[in-house]
């Protein structure tokens, strides 16, 4: 009877423990979750000083992400939701579904000054279509000439993907009215468009088109981890549409300290450390052991383009009008 007693007891005790230890839960997109993304070492990382278990969820891609968190509404699971970007800042804050952050006292070594009071940056970088050297030896060198070419490419869907919608408000921000025409002309050449950027990465690696959008810093990942320097970033005249991911706090989260920590940490060395050759993005805050030769290319992109945060609602929903107007036809 008393080992009965006491195997109860230990039991309930380590039910305790176990109940105590606090699990946040952070919706992200797929890759930053997948083995070869920074899910995995930044989890690690951070479980070595938080005192819980930190839970990424996977959730598509950062467009895709967003739509879940709004289905979800309140009822959501998510504490925090890192992958966003500042095309969706405006969308997202609309929800009410999130809170302001503690502030940071960290150096962001961004393009552009920081001021917003709920998302904190944690990369970026610029949208770009990439190609392979030793198969397009004549690569567009602006808009104007991938639109004359002959060249196929495979796009990400802008309701679905944060890449693809960088590329509609590229084009919104370059040809204003005339973005519609563009697209028109630009769809024949359109092999497909897939509903995350993974999806169409691997189609280009499989030889299916001849460019993808992706980022100027995609052919670092090659060059770094496979030694391959045969893939290169088109550099356009009419400059670089910008993106900088961001992550928040969820207002309705059960764990908003725990929540501040993760956002804290997020800015720390020991994260942004792991982005340059996991998420094959700019560090928000510059590393103390600064980025990896090889990482920044000398042939990058002379402008950059970024419409403003306050300015990108109405737009993006003209320009996804077109969008769709002209691959329908």
């Amino acid at each position: 009877m008393k080992r009965s007693l006491l195997a109860a007891a230990l039991v309930t005790i380590g039910g305790a423990t176990w109940a105590e230890t606090p699990t946040l839960t952070v919706y992200t997109y797929d890759s930053f979750v997948s083995d070869w993304g920074p899910g995995p070492a930044i989890e690690a990382a951070f479980e070595e000083t938080c005192g819980c278990d930190l839970a990424f969820v996977g959730t598509g891609d950062g467009a895709a992400l967003l739509a879940r968190l709004k289905l979800e509404g309140a009822r959501t699971k998510a504490d925090v939701v890192l992958g966003l970007d500042t095309s969706l800042i405006a969308n997202a804050k609309a929800t009410e579904l999130f809170a302001p952050h503690n502030g940071t006292s960290a150096e962001l070594d961004l393009p552009i000054a920081w001021t917003d009071n709920v998302f904190l940056p944690y990369d970026w970088g610029y949208f770009a279509f990439v190609y392979d050297k030793t198969q397009l030896s004549n690569a567009p060198t602006s808009f104007a000439e991938l639109l004359e070419s002959d060249v196929s490419i495979v796009i990400q869907d802008p309701r679905s993907s944060t890449p693809g919608l960088g590329l509609l408000l590229w084009v919104k921000e370059i040809y204003g009215d005339k973005a519609a025409e563009v697209w028109e002309t630009l769809s024949p050449r359109i092999v497909t468009v897939t509903k995350g950027w993974s999806e169409a990465y691997g189609m280009f690696l499989e030889g299916e088109a001849d460019m993808v959008l992706s980022y100027t810093t995609s052919p670092a990942y090659h060059l770094i981890a496979e030694e391959d320097g045969t893939k290169a970033a088109a550099i356009f005249d009419e400059g670089h549409y910008m993106q900088i991911e961001v992550a928040a706090k969820v207002a309705g989260t059960k764990h908003p300290q725990l929540a501040d920590e993760f956002l804290d940490f997020m800015l720390s060395d020991a994260f942004q450390s792991i982005i340059p050759t996991t998420n094959w993005m700019y560090p928000a805050v510059l590393p103390s052991s600064g980025l990896p030769d090889g990482f920044i290319s000398e042939d990058g992109p002379e402008k950059a383009l970024l419409i403003s945060i306050d300015n990108v609602e109405p737009i993006r929903k003209e320009a996804l009008s077109e969008w769709l107007t002209a691959l329908s036809q």
